[in-house]
């Protein structure tokens, strides 16, 4: 019936997304810039003031899942690739068990034959494309030897899926009764250089390309917003100051697979704390199905307790702190954390 196109998502509750982390080497573009530790920029991308979701604030480009990201006609498109499992990404090691839903879930039960990790690029990639004008494809070189009539090549190049590496999967904390929650899976994708963008006006007020130094300083100034993910995933980037070495990270620790991360959000007396998976008070049972984390933390009496953190504390809008004391599972990198990137901006004023 009229509902066909409907059941890929895993979850009534959820709306599935994909997110790309586009870093690009900074090359030597025409604006001077101050002489930075980082040889890269990653996209920004400021969401537009009348945005039902997350109105004004930078982001990593990416969106919903669209019915065409799962279409069969993506096997036409990548035909050479279909014989290989996956189009010929690479497979992950993490057991299925423990891969997060979004990556896990069986598609064709849900009545499509694309893999879930093939139609979540294929979403980050179009996004990124439809918001930026930055389009990331491969060339069809491998099909052109095996064809010898060129006249079925219209367009002689693929979406490059195969340059999107698996960073994460962040979902959106309960919050207001109503609002619309994402289930996103985040990718990274390295590139020699800045790529031409076009900013699309409907969705995108402005991009920018900046170091992860420079964002997490214009947010610390109050210049512009990012939410906790993206503070949490930049301050994880500041670990790679080169370009070079972010994309060997990236793309060696990719087969290794992710977590899923709901944030928990809990209030103290004077802050909110955003609850990561691994931290001593986020809930045991799967805070996904059920929303039984207890709203309010007791304060802690002994603060030298060395049991796991896993948190982000917000004191107000633009003030986070990262409290980590866990080690990252796959393979991942913790966040570096900025309490030195502040330089008590009040003492300045």
């Amino acid at each position: 019936g009229s509902f066909m196109l409907r059941p890929l998502s895993p979850s009534r509750h959820w709306k599935e997304a994909a997110t790309l982390i586009l870093a690009a080497g900074r090359g030597r573009g025409f604006t001077p810039r101050p002489p930075s530790l980082f040889d890269y920029d990653v996209l920004l991308l400021k969401r537009s003031g009348k945005s039902g979701f997350m109105p004004n604030a930078y982001v990593f480009p990416g969106g919903v899942v669209d019915a065409s990201d799962f279409s069969s006609e993506w096997l036409d498109i990548f035909r050479s690739f279909t014989n290989s499992p996956t189009f010929g990404l690479r497979s992950v090691k993490q057991h299925l068990e423990t891969r997060p839903p979004i990556f896990a879930t069986d598609r064709l039960k849900l009545g499509s034959p694309i893999p879930g990790e093939v139609a979540l690029r294929i979403c980050a990639l179009r996004e990124t494309f439809e918001e930026s004008g930055v389009l990331l494809v491969a060339p069809k070189i491998e099909e052109k030897k095996m064809l010898k009539n060129i006249k079925d090549f219209e367009l002689q190049v693929l979406p490059n899926i195969w340059a999107l590496h698996e960073w994460g999967n962040w979902l959106t904390p309960a919050s207001r009764y109503g609002t619309t929650r994402f289930d996103t899976a985040f990718f990274i994708c390295c590139l020699q250089e800045i790529p031409h963008t076009l900013q699309d006006d409907k969705e995108i007020e402005r991009f920018q390309w900046s170091t992860p130094s420079e964002i997490l300083q214009s947010y610390q100034a109050q210049k512009l917003w990012i939410a906790p993910p993206q503070f949490y995933e930049l301050s994880r980037l500041c670990r790679f100051p080169l370009l070079n070495d972010l994309h060997n990270f990236a793309s060696q620790r990719a087969t290794a697979g992710c977590e899923q991360w709901m944030p928990v959000v809990v209030s103290n007396d004077e802050h909110l704390i955003s609850l990561l998976p691994g931290d001593k008070l986020y809930p045991v049972d799967s805070p996904r199905d059920s929303e039984a984390a207890k709203n309010t933390v007791p304060p802690s009496k002994d603060h030298q307790d060395a049991s796991p953190l896993h948190r982000i504390v917000i004191s107000d809008r633009y003030t986070l702190r990262l409290q980590i004391t866990i080690t990252p599972k796959y393979n991942h990198v913790l966040p570096v954390a900025h309490s030195a990137v502040s330089h008590d901006s009040k003492s300045q004023l």
